[in-house]
C-alpha cells in the first residue's frame, strides 16, 4: 500500500492530478467520527502532519489519523483496520 504522505504529495504536486476532485477523511478523536476535508482545505503536508484550514483556523492533523482518500466519491486509498480501531 502506498504511504499516505506519498499519495497526498502526489495529488498536491503532480500536474496530471486535479486536487479539486479529492477528499480526505480523518478520525476526529473528540467527535469519534470521520471528518471529510476537501483537498483544497489542505494547506501543507509535512513528514507526519497535514495542516488544514478549518473553521477560520489552521489545524495540524497527524497523518496516522487519515483513514480514507476518495476521488469523486470513489475510494482510492484506505488505511487497514487495526485491532485498536475495533
Amino acid at each position: 500500500m502506498q504511504p499516505i504522505r506519498d499519495l497526498l504529495s502526489k495529488i498536491m504536486w503532480d500536474p496530471n492530478e486535479n486536487p479539486e476532485l479529492y477528499s480526505v477523511f480523518y478520525m476526529d478523536r473528540v467527535k469519534n467520527r470521520l471528518i471529510e476535508v476537501t483537498f483544497e482545505d489542505i494547506i501543507s503536508i509535512s513528514e507526519n502532519f497535514m495542516l488544514i484550514a478549518r473553521d477560520d483556523e489552521q489545524v495540524d492533523i497527524p497523518l496516522h489519523r487519515v483513514k480514507e482518500v476518495r476521488k469523486e466519491e470513489k475510494l482510492i486509498w484506505q488505511r487497514p483496520k487495526s485491532e485498536a480501531d475495533g
